[in-house]
């Protein structure tokens, strides 16, 4: 049986970022049907959709009509559309208890980290549950801490980190790379440093986009 094609994939994302997590479970998903053929070398990459965002955040209707011009109406559909869209992929959205948006900076200071230990996806995927599942902050340091223990990460490391300035330069020169490559909307899906996928685009796209590409490397 063929050695299956190894992908590099770099996720370009947020955590606060619902069509983020949908486009992870429509890739993770692809890949899944094409097991035999393609591997995936999955990391993600930092982006922040609000990073001048205070540490107190802001609610959410008020931020996206401020932000995008959404009326409460619009808002509410999009909404419904993003858990309908979450629901086919198994991943629940619980809209009540979402209220507000945050700053995301120190989230992606520990998800640098957890690339290092080798729990960088299990932590995303944790971070991804806690605001969008269980409305948590997650600009908040307990939350933060909390999290990464149950993925298995030293807590006690994660707080000293958060309380320092660790992979601040580290993750601000990754932002500024994407940004400076033309990333401006998340998340954007780059296969082998070449291949750009844009947006929570459904399973069957990421699938023949990955088998095509896999295709090429034979």
């Amino acid at each position: 049986m063929p050695t299956p094609t190894t992908l590099k994939i770099d996720f370009v994302s947020d955590v606060s970022c619902p069509w983020c997590i949908i486009g992870l479970q429509s890739l993770e998903q692809a890949a899944d049907r094409l097991k035999d053929q393609v591997a995936l070398d999955l990391h993600f990459q930092p982006f922040e959709l609000n990073p001048q965002m205070g540490p107190e955040g802001q609610d959410i209707g008020e931020h996206l009509q401020e932000k995008y011009g959404a009326t409460p109406a619009q808002s509410q559909k999009n909404r419904e559309a993003i858990a309908a869209r979450g629901a086919e992929l198994g991943f629940t959205f619980s809209m009540d208890k979402r209220s507000r948006i945050y700053n995301t900076f120190d989230a992606h200071r520990l998800l640098h980290w957890a690339e290092e230990q080798g729990v960088q996806p299990a932590l995303k995927k944790a971070l991804f549950k806690a605001y969008f599942t269980d409305g948590q902050d997650p600009s908040s340091h307990e939350v933060l801490v909390r999290v990464a223990g149950e993925v298995g990460l030293d807590a006690a490391e994660a707080r000293a980190l958060l309380a320092s300035d660790r992979f601040t330069n580290e993750v601000r020169e990754r932002e500024q790379f994407y940004l400076q490559h033309g990333i401006h909307s998340v998340p954007a899906i780059i296969v082998n440093e070449r291949h750009l996928i844009q947006g929570g685009q459904p399973v069957e796209v990421f699938e023949q986009a990955l088998r095509q590409i896999a295709a090429q490397q034979v």
